[in-house]
Parts: C-alpha cells; structure tokens; sequence
C-alpha cells in the first residue's frame, strides 16, 4: 500500500514583506501623529484598534495549511481553516486524477480557495504551479496544488487501476 501525505502553507517570503506592510503602516503614522497633535490617546486607540485587526488577519492567512492525502481508499484533503474536517473523495466517485503544470493567476486569479469563471472547477492551492488534477464521474473538477509532484504521481500510478 502506498500512500502521498502533504501539508503545505503560505510561507513565501514575498507574502512576509506584503503583510508587514499593513503592520507597519499603524505604528509610522502613530509615530508621526505625536510629534503634531495633542490627542495622543485618540491616536493610540485608533492604532491598536488597526493593529489588532491587521494582526488578526495576519494570524488568518499565515494559520491556512493545506493538506493532502492519497492511498488506497481514495483523496483526502483539508484546507485549514476553511475546511474545519478533513474532506474525502473515495475512488469510486473519480473518472481521472493526474498531476499537472498549471498558471494559477491566468486560471484561477491566484492561489488560495478559488473558482474557475472559465469551467475549470475549483482549486485549492497555496504556492507553485503543479497540481493533482480530479475529475468526477459527475463532471466537476478540482485541483489540488502540490510541492510534490512526482511522489504523486508514482502514487496516482499504484491506484491507476481504481479511477480507469
């Protein structure tokens, strides 16, 4: 028995600089508004309140994690924190699962929880190009981006026999 397990999150170092921006922007202009104005205790209300939101969304976007899992019974996955419960998909409900390269901004308006406009289905993506393509006996589709590809597709092959 052969099984893929991933766990992926949003941990880009460009994605760190974009939202110390928002952090930053709160405490320079605190830093500025004291040297000219004398309701400091209002300023510094309306900054905490500005921090304690961005740091909320902040603490948000860094929690998301991606989680796959494939082996005999079928795909599992779990997008944290939007999908609180692991989510599966036995193989019976699969017509075909491949990995492939895709562009996730053309396809998809960039990584994350999305909806294809174009009929491509859903995808569920955190960084990269490559992904587990699903497709459904019913004619859905979701992709599932990965770090790993080939690990995927020597499992995808072990389990060919359950989707053809």
């Amino acid at each position: 028995m052969k099984v893929f397990v991933e766990e992926q999150r949003f941990n880009q170092w460009w994605l760190y600089v974009i939202l110390a921006i928002p952090l930053l922007a709160p405490l320079l202009a605190f830093l500025f508004s004291a040297n000219y104005n004398n309701s400091q205790e209002v300023n510094a209300i309306g900054i905490s309140i500005s921090l304690i939101i961005v740091s909320l969304v902040i603490i948000f976007i860094l929690s998301i994690r991606l989680k796959t899992k494939i082996d005999e019974n079928g795909v599992y996955y779990q997008f944290y924190p939007i999908n609180f419960n692991e989510k599966f998909i036995p193989w019976s409900d699969i017509s075909n699962c491949y990995v492939r390269k895709y562009n996730p901004i053309v396809e998809y308006g960039g990584w994350g929880y999305k909806m294809s406009p174009f009929g491509r289905g859903r995808v569920l993506n955190v960084k990269g190009n490559r992904g587990i393509q699903l497709e459904f006996k019913n004619g859905k589709k979701l992709l599932l981006g990965t770090q790993s590809a080939e690990l995927v597709e020597k499992t995808l092959g072990t389990y060919e026999y359950k989707f053809k």
